[in-house]
C-alpha cells in the first residue's frame, strides 16, 4: 500500500519531491520547513558547528532507473548558513529506454550561505540520466558547492559504450547569469573525443563565489602532482571554476575537499568541518 502512494505507475518510476527551508533564529541556522512527496528525505541535521545546519539528505531506494523524476528545492533565508551532502554516491542503473532525472534548485537570500557537497554520482553503462543544478544567488549571498560525475563502470570492466548522459550546472545572480556548464555523452565516442572527455571516466567541478585573484597560486599548488589527469582553476569575475578529469573518484573527491577545506576560512571565516558522514 505504501509503495502505491508513491509510485503511481512502474513504467513511470519513482516520483519525488523534498522541498527544505533554513532559516537564521537567533544566530542559529536551523532547519525551518520540510516538505516532501515520495522516497527522498533529510535524514537527519547536525550541529558539528555552533551556528551552520549540516543536513544529509538520504534517497532511501539506493539508486535511479528509468523513468524515477527526483526533485531538490533549497532556500537559504538572510543571514542563514548551510550545508548539504549525501550518505554515499547516486546511482543511475541501465534503463530500457527511460529517462532518470534529478534537478536541484539552490536559492540562496542576502548574506546567507550554502555550501552544496554531495557525494559523487555513478551513472552506470546504458544508463539514461539528466541531472541538473540551478543555483540562484541574492546580492550578498554566498555558494561553494561540486558536482562529481563517474561514467561507466572502467574498474569492473564495464566502460560507457552505451547509454546518455546530461549534466548541467548553472549559477546565477540577480537576474544575471555567471555561470553556465553543459555535459553530454551519448556513448563511447562522445567520452573518447580529444576535445571531450579524452576518455577518462571522471569529472567533476568546483565552484564558490567571493574568490581573489591571490588565492589562485595555493590553490593551483593543491592540483599540481600526477600528469595521468587533468586540472585546472580560473577566476570569472569573483567567480573560482576548479576541474578534474581523470580515472579516480576518490582522488576526485579529495582535491576538491582539499580546495575546500583551503578555501572555506578565506571565504565566510569558518575553518573546514568535514560532515561525518564521509568518514563512514
Amino acid at each position: 500500500m505504501a509503495q502505491a502512494l508513491l509510485k503511481t505507475n512502474a513504467d513511470e518510476g519513482w516520483q519525488a519531491h523534498l522541498a527544505l527551508e533554513f532559516t537564521s533564529r537567533e544566530a542559529v541556522t536551523v532547519l525551518s520547513g520540510n516538505r516532501h512527496t515520495g522516497p527522498l528525505r533529510v535524514q537527519r541535521t547536525l550541529y558539528p558547528e555552533a551556528e551552520v545546519c549540516h543536513a544529509c539528505l538520504l534517497h532511501p531506494p539506493g539508486g535511479v532507473v528509468g523513468g524515477d523524476r527526483l526533485r531538490l528545492e533549497v532556500e537559504v533565508k538572510n543571514d542563514g548558513t548551510a550545508l548539504i551532502t549525501t550518505p554515499g554516491a547516486t546511482k543511475f542503473y541501465r534503463s530500457g529506454g527511460a529517462r532518470a532525472s534529478q534537478e536541484s534548485l539552490l536559492s540562496v537570500e542576502k548574506n546567507a550561505w550554502l555550501e552544496w557537497l554531495p557525494q559523487e554520482s555513478i551513472v552506470y553503462p546504458d544508463a539514461e540520466a539528466r541531472i541538473a543544478t540551478r543555483v540562484k544567488l541574492a546580492e550578498g549571498a554566498g555558494f561553494m558547492g561540486w558536482e562529481v560525475a563517474c561514467i561507466g563502470l572502467p574498474a569492473c570492466g564495464r566502460p560507457f559504450t552505451a547509454g546518455r548522459l546530461e549534466t548541467r550546472l548553472e549559477i546565477q545572480r540577480g537576474d544575471r547569469p555567471i555561470f553556465k556548464d553543459r555535459l553530454v555523452v551519448a556513448g563511447e565516442a562522445d567520452l573518447r573525443r580529444p576535445a571531450g572527455l579524452r576518455g577518462c571516466s571522471v569529472n567533476a567541478t568546483f565552484v564558490a563565489t567571493g574568490g581573489r585573484p591571490e588565492m589562485l597560486a595555493p590553490l593551483r599548488e593543491i592540483l599540481q602532482g600526477d600528469e595521468t589527469r587533468l586540472t585546472g582553476i580560473t577566476l570569472m569575475g569573483d567567480l573560482l571554476v576548479a576541474r578534474y578529469l581523470g580515472d579516480a573518484s576518490a582522488e576526485a573527491k579529495r582535491l576538491l575537499q582539499e580546495i575546500w577545506t583551503w578555501l572555506r576560512p578565506h571565504l565566510n571565516g569558518r575553518k573546514a568541518c568535514p560532515p561525518r558522514i564521509w568518514e563512514t
